[in-house]
């Protein structure tokens, strides 16, 4: 057991050695350039994201944990007696639900604890609501294909504690996929640009408020003027 522990220590070490030198910026239309990507190694480090709606995010930022959207189901059978003696000999079962995350789990992407959950054949531990609202400060960001170096780039992201505050033993969060986890609204970024569809909902609730004389036609036309840019910008 101790010699596959350090097996693996040492091959992981290999792995970060190897991994190429940090990509200052990268941005989502890279991660799906195969002109860009298939010259990029696993596990190489970047500095800062742009993703798909032009929302930046860099090593050393704040962000803030948004709602779970996935659901975890655990059931635990109960033999219906105590000691040798049954009850009825009938077997009852208890379920109880937990809201999780589907995109951040707990522990560093390929840390000791995940490497001991897999070598215990237990499934990964994914965050639970508990940690709602939380903010976090990205700690690092490293970029992985999806398959072979023929395949797209995700990204993933390691959160640390903040303000003296762990999460459990591992000490740290892993977002397994950044797009995904930003676009879900499980990861929330403080100066996150609104995207054309919410512009458009936004113009669409003032002028219903307009109609009703609960919204004033100069205020209507002020906030259509700041929407303009973001709702005609279809990129």
């Amino acid at each position: 057991m101790k010699k596959t522990i350090v097996f693996l220590t040492i091959f992981l070490s290999i792995i970060n050695i190897k991994a190429q030198e940090g990509i200052n910026l990268l941005t989502y239309a890279n991660t799906q350039d195969i002109n860009f990507f298939n010259s990029i190694k696993n596990g190489a480090q970047v500095k800062e994201y742009i993703t798909t709606s032009k929302n930046s995010v860099k090593v050393g930022d704040t962000l803030i944990l948004g709602s779970p959207t996935s659901q975890e189901t655990n059931t635990r059978t109960y033999a219906g007696s105590y000691g040798n003696q049954l009850r009825g000999g009938v077997a009852q079962s208890r379920s109880t639900n937990k809201k999780t995350y589907e995109f951040i789990k707990m522990g560093r992407p390929a840390g000791f604890g995940s490497i001991m959950t897999a070598m215990s054949g237990d499934a990964q531990i994914m965050a639970d609501n508990s940690l709602k609202n939380t903010t976090v400060i990205v700690n690092e960001m490293k970029t992985y294909h999806r398959g072979s170096k023929n395949k797209p780039l995700y990204i993933v992201m390691v959160l640390g504690e903040i303000n003296g505050r762990a999460f459990g033993i591992n000490k740290y969060l892993s977002v397994m996929d950044t797009e995904l986890a930003i676009e879900s609204g499980e990861v929330l970024l403080k100066n996150r640009k609104m995207t054309r569809d919410e512009a458009i909902a936004k113009l669409k609730e003032a002028k219903e408020l307009m109609e009703i004389d609960m919204m004033s036609k100069e205020d209507f036309e002020k906030l259509k003027t700041e929407l303009a840019p973001i709702i005609t910008n279809k990129d």
